[in-house]
């Protein structure tokens, strides 16, 4: 849900202060058209939080949905130097004690923050998140060993697993990803309920007419279906899905419960 909230901040209009024109017809008339505001910074940062309190928007009744395009599971690395080959071994060696572990997170409110409190609260663990403002951040630090244990995005981890700069111990799809065969689900791992993943949807505003909605519909999932682009995309991390309008709003609904009751259980704060 965290990326779609990012998407739509793309989407909306803002009002922002400009000097007074000497112009008088240049004052009345400006803006003639929505302006875009960019924040070049990563969600939940305070640039960020500032700039969504100009957002006036219910992500239900102002978008409707077109397509989720793909997903990405998160995945769960630890550095190689942790005595851990499994999630088993992972969970053993965090409720024995003899150290405090911390992991890593793209940043709060992410997918891999929510899964990774999720895998906190549902196995009882004394874990501390160390959230950083995007997913390279935080694999350099448990590259580095200062953050063992790391959940993020496949894309920025799969090269260093292949290295063998870090140890992948499971992604939380319900299947294996093509990006890392030899990684096993965790369902595989025995904790079937540890599972989420990131997506990315295109939306547009709301009472957008039906055959537009359609047509884009129609086109992103053309082209998101096309050989080439499909390979390069799974090489990545991603997973093509080209849902229908329906499927993907019933996804966004479904998804906000589900990290709605972990935020709440985990505390999880904007600021």
């Amino acid at each position: 849900m965290k990326l779609l909230r990012r998407q739509f901040l793309l989407l909306t209009a803002a009002v922002i202060a400009t000097p007074i024109s000497s112009k008088g017809a240049l004052a009345e008339t400006y803006p003639a058209r929505p302006v875009r505001v960019i924040v070049p910074y990563a969600p939940a940062g305070p640039a960020d939080i500032l700039a969504r309190l100009t957002v006036p928007y219910d992500p239900y009744k102002d978008f409707d949905a077109v397509t989720i395009a793909v997903t990405s599971p998160t995945v769960l690395t630890v550095h190689p130097s942790l005595p851990v080959q499994n999630v088993k071994d992972l969970v053993a060696l965090i409720k024995s004690g003899s150290i405090k572990y911390s992991f890593a997170s793209p940043g709060t409110g992410t997918p891999p923050h929510l899964i990774g409190e999720h895998f906190r609260l549902s196995l009882g663990l004394d874990l501390v998140h160390v959230p950083f403002n995007s997913a390279g951040l935080a694999i350099t630090s448990t590259l580095a060993g200062h953050t063992p244990i790391a959940f993020t995005s496949l894309p920025p981890a799969v090269p260093q697993v292949q290295e063998g700069k870090l140890r992948a111990l499971a992604v939380t799809s319900k299947m294996r990803s093509p990006a890392l065969p030899n990684v096993p689900s965790m369902v595989e791992a025995s904790y079937p309920n540890i599972e989420g993943q990131g997506w990315f949807a295109f939306i547009v505003p709301a009472g957008t007419p039906k055959d537009i909605t359609t047509l884009l519909n129609r086109e992103i999932v053309k082209t998101i279906a096309l050989p080439d682009i499909k390979e390069k995309m799974t090489a990545l991390g991603f997973e093509a899905v080209g849902s229908t309008p329906d499927e993907a709003a019933a996804l966004f609904r479904s998804e906000s419960a589900k990290w709605a009751r972990v935020i709440r259980e985990a505390g999880i704060k904007a600021n």
